[in-house]
């Protein structure tokens, strides 16, 4: 037997001993015996043979696996010397790995132990030491008694408190580590702990990137887990403190729904759905953390909402919703309103500041009544039934519709249209720029252009027949933009006496140079559905959020 290249006072390969321990010398109590796997700790799948009993560092006693993955095998091991449980992680290279990769394998996992021992954060797992053993380095972290998001999902879903409550913590632990300058890259639910005392713990910064190094990771091989990976990080591009942020929003997708929107049947598929896939909003997680969700997972880095929008937004999930103590007394117990409620329009049912309103006294309740319909989401997130649908790629908007509202999109890729099942009403979203599309003699974003183009029939004077068009100047995110509201008669009913009026009602919105947004919602002009169809309008133009205006 050689010692595998080894200088003479290093040890051989473990690998490489007998299969019987050799006679073992007296030993004093304080020193440590040394290590000799015996017959029944075979080879495992991974090559390795099982080091139960071996000591590291003379002080850190393996007492059995805990798991194992592509970048190494975790321990639970004994400090003999401060007498305590300790997780030890063994680094893991397949034999045909070629020394200089191996190398910076062990760079890596080096690394991983500076970058996690300078995050301070109760959520991120302490690391306590670094031990040198044949030539690689064995990390000593706590010990996290409990189990993985990820074999917690396999128990079924979590609701949206609890997944709030998880990912609070994971984004106190990357809020931190990026203050530190550190990239965890490898978000997922294998990497959050769940321990005693309702504890949650980021684990596992094998693959970090520290600021001012180099990527030592960039050995050929895609690192990471495909569905919980960022789009910018697929293109090669230098991933961020966002990248981080975006598997975390996969991460709270997969705790209310049970797996990632992404995963597919194989790596290439997955890859292709995280650069092109738009995912529906979790049907378990709707309101404001659905709305947070499809947030985060923006294709645009610079789209996703910041540490500080998300942490808001979990505290108010994870918080135990109030008792409806204003709803019980606007509601009988049939949920049928009671006398106070005939103020309170159907659009801002259900919402609080209406009613503090109404408890205020009439005025009060007008001026209530006047700012929720000039924001109708503004007093608790969106309205039971709707979803909002990140359009990054087409629009780069986010559209807020009713959540049984078809969609498709334009051949040409630069427009969004919503279908009413009921085929009463329809939502069209658009981005126009007349200074690049030369094909299609686009209008400029200019009311008295579109009204004259309405008054004269729309598209070649053949779309309908006595368009009356009304403009107003209104503000949209604060912008100036345009509000256009058209009644006509469609060409195959202008030889009806008395024909069916139906409408367009739009906003305009000018964004940078000379393009602008359109949104249009069609309906009839007269009787319930035209102020139905109003109502519809006014809570979409109010959830349209343009991101680059």
């Amino acid at each position: 037997m050689t010692n595998d290249g080894g200088r003479a006072n290093e040890p051989t390969s473990y690998g490489l001993r007998p299969p019987e321990p050799a006679p073992v010398p007296q030993q004093t109590p304080y020193e440590p015996k040394p290590y000799a796997p015996t017959q029944q700790q075979r080879a495992d799948g991974d090559g390795t043979v099982d080091g139960t009993g071996r000591l590291l560092g003379g002080r850190y006693r393996l007492v059995g696996r805990l798991g194992h993955g592509g970048m190494g095998t975790v321990w639970r091991a004994r400090d003999e010397v401060v007498d305590r449980d300790v997780a030890v992680k063994e680094p893991r290279v397949p034999d045909h790995v070629g020394e200089r990769e191996r190398a910076n394998v062990y760079l890596r996992m080096q690394r991983e132990a500076r970058a996690a021992a300078r995050i301070d954060h109760p959520s991120v797992v302490t690391v306590h030491d670094v031990v040198m053993e044949d030539g690689k380095p064995w990390i000593v972290m706590e010990l996290v008694r409990g189990q993985s998001l990820a074999d917690r999902l396999q128990e079924g879903t979590l609701d949206v408190r609890e997944a709030a409550r998880i990912g609070l913590a994971v984004l106190g632990a990357l809020s931190a580590a990026h203050e530190a300058g550190v990239l965890h890259r490898d978000v997922k639910p294998d990497n959050v702990l769940l321990g005693r005392g309702d504890r949650v713990v980021l684990t596992d910064f094998g693959i970090a990137q520290v600021e001012g190094e180099q990527g030592l990771t960039e050995t050929g091989a895609f690192v990471g887990s495909p569905e919980f990976i960022a789009p910018e990080r697929v293109l090669g591009q230098r991933p961020g403190p966002e990248s981080d942020l975006w598997s975390l929003g996969v991460v709270l997708y997969a705790a209310v729904e049970g797996m990632s929107p992404y995963r597919r049947s194989n790596t290439p598929a997955t890859l292709q759905a995280v650069l092109s896939a738009e995912p529906q909003m979790p049907a378990r997680g709707s309101g404001a953390f659905g709305t947070l969700v499809m947030q985060l997972l923006r294709k645009d880095p610079a789209a996703r909402p910041s540490a500080a929008e998300i942490r808001a937004t979990l505290e108010q999930a994870a918080s135990p919703a109030p008792a409806p103590l204003a709803a019980t007394r606007l509601y009988g117990a049939d949920g049928a309103p009671t006398g106070g409620s005939r103020w309170v329009p159907p659009v801002l049912v259900g919402s609080r500041r209406a009613r503090l309103g109404l408890g205020g006294g009439v005025l009060a309740a007008a001026v209530a009544v006047v700012l929720l319909l000039a924001n109708p989401f503004g007093g608790g997130g969106l309205p039971a039934g709707w979803q909002v649908r990140p359009e990054n790629e087409v629009l780069h908007a986010d559209v807020t519709v009713p959540d049984d509202y078809a969609r498709t999109q334009g051949t040409e890729g630069d427009n969004v249209t919503y279908k009413d099942p009921s085929a009463v009403f329809q939502i069209y979203v658009d981005r126009l720029d007349p200074a690049t599309d030369k094909t299609h003699n686009t209008l400029p974003g200019d009311p008295g252009a579109w009204k004259t183009y309405y008054e004269k029939g729309g598209k070649n004077g053949t779309e309908f027949t006595d368009g009356k068009v009304t403009t107003t100047t209104v503000k949209h995110q604060g912008e100036q933009s345009y509000d256009i509201v058209t009644d006509y008669t469609p060409n195959s009913g202008s030889s009806d006496p008395n024909p069916t009026r139906y409408r367009y009602h739009e906003l305009l919105v000018p964004g940078k140079g000379t393009a602008y947004w359109r949104l249009r919602v069609s309906m009839p002009a007269a009787g319930r559905a035209a102020e139905d169809g109003e109502d519809l309008f006014t809570r979409v133009a109010d959830g349209l959020k343009i991101h680059d205006l």
